[in-house]
């Protein structure tokens, strides 16, 4: 009998209270880097009616006015009063780039904490190396479901996010407003996508446009246009603005924060995620650069044909350089042994914090562009990007002697 099972994920476009917190945190972190590359950064954002509050900790030889960078920010997420004017639509959020309360409470790192990073003898550190910015475990996860290697729902789940973002951005339809999500369930059967059950759309609008004209425009102009035809059915469930009204939204409607969405970041539930969020953090901090290469690894595995499904476990201890523990799981797709594949990673890699970062060369301003729509899956840009380079499938292979 065959294995069936209905799996679900979600995404957030860039509006999302959330997602807009994660999209500051990152706009903060690359305006330090683009002045100063050794920046510490660890900044959250609160987002709520029309104010935003930075906090966390900075250190950094950069000099910005943070404020515009706030307002940067919003602007091109389309916060904005100005982006409805000329149009047929009213903009009626209290969310607005042109007039919002701002309070700056970013202070400095602690110099324990630093000491245990810098690549520096202190007293009673155990080592002179770069160490990890803290503990903890994190996940790395590809699979062979859609071309970037990245799970089937949540991998439909971005598109579609992107898609209306676009719909938006383009003024294809100037009623759509920046917080919106999406949702899709597929169905497996023995392992493999079949079908999409349900798809999940509700956005944020204009107040002059009927729900019956947006089910219909979604459906016509996102859902059937951005998801694999022969995936969707007669027996397809659409469930389009499924509450009738969505015009309060964005930081009016909820309250956001930075790192609410870590399971969309990642791989929408499929794979595993160690914890911790990503957004705002500058490469020391493990939990955002040691996923990024866990990510690498993964996909090479599976890029290189050793595996349909592959996930990595590393973990560190604050302070140290060397991870604790690796480990490296192919659910039984892996085409070697396992133990093969686990012996040619140390080879071709090195997980320790400062390798990482000069691997994947992270200390440039690039981390606006991963923010939404998924941290990974993202082939768009794998020069800024680089975890989601398949760049030593090649090295992988010879390690494994195939």
């Amino acid at each position: 009998m065959a294995n069936r099972f209905i799996f679900s994920s979600e995404s957030v476009t860039e509006g999302h209270p959330d997602k807009t917190c994660d999209t500051i945190s990152d706009a903060v972190l690359d305006a330090c880097l683009e002045q100063d590359t050794a920046s510490r950064v660890a900044c959250e954002t609160m987002v709520k009616d029309n104010a935003v509050v930075l906090g966390g900790e900075i250190t950094t030889a950069a000099e910005f006015d943070y404020r515009e960078v706030v307002k940067g920010a919003l602007v091109d997420i389309n916060y904005d009063s100005a982006y409805a004017e000329g149009t047929d639509y009213s903009y009626t959020c209290k969310f607005d780039a042109q007039n919002f309360f701002f309070m700056n409470l970013l202070g400095q790192q602690s110099p324990d904490i630093a000491q245990g990073v810098d690549a520096e003898a202190a007293a009673d550190k155990e080592t002179a190396e770069q160490g990890a910015g803290d503990q903890g475990i994190m996940f790395g996860y590809a699979c062979d479901d859609t071309p970037e290697l990245m799970p089937a729902p949540v991998a439909y789940s971005h598109r579609l996010g992107e898609a209306i973002t676009k719909l938006r951005k383009d003024r294809v339809h100037t009623w759509l407003r920046p917080d919106s999500k999406t949702q899709v369930s597929v169905e497996y059967v023995d392992g493999k996508a079949q079908r999409i059950t349900a798809v999940v759309v509700s956005t944020m609008h204009a107040a002059e446009i009927t729900t019956s004209e947006i089910r219909e425009v979604l459906k016509r102009d996102l859902i059937e246009k951005v998801l694999p035809g022969e995936l969707l059915t007669e027996d397809t469930k659409f469930h389009i603005n499924p509450t009738g009204l969505f015009i309060v939204g964005g930081p009016e409607g909820d309250c956001g924060l930075t790192g609410r969405k870590i399971i969309v970041d990642t791989y929408g539930g499929m794979g595993r995620h160690g914890g911790g969020a990503f957004s705002g953090k500058d490469p020391s901090k493990v939990d955002r650069s040691a996923a990024y290469m866990c990510r690498w690894v993964a996909k090479n595995i599976v890029a290189a044909g050793l595996a349909g499904r592959c996930e990595l476990q590393t973990a560190y201890a604050i302070g140290f350089p060397d991870p604790v523990s690796l480990t490296v799981d192919t659910f039984g797709t892996n085409t070697v042994d396992e133990a093969k594949i686990e012996a040619a990673v140390n080879e071709v890699f090195s997980f320790k914090p400062a390798d990482i970062v000069s691997q994947l060369d992270l200390l440039r301003p690039v981390y606006r562009k991963s923010t939404n729509y998924g941290h990974f899956g993202r082939e768009d840009d794998t020069d800024a990007l680089t975890w989601e380079k398949t760049d030593k499938v090649e090295e992988l292979r010879a390690a494994c002697g195939s």
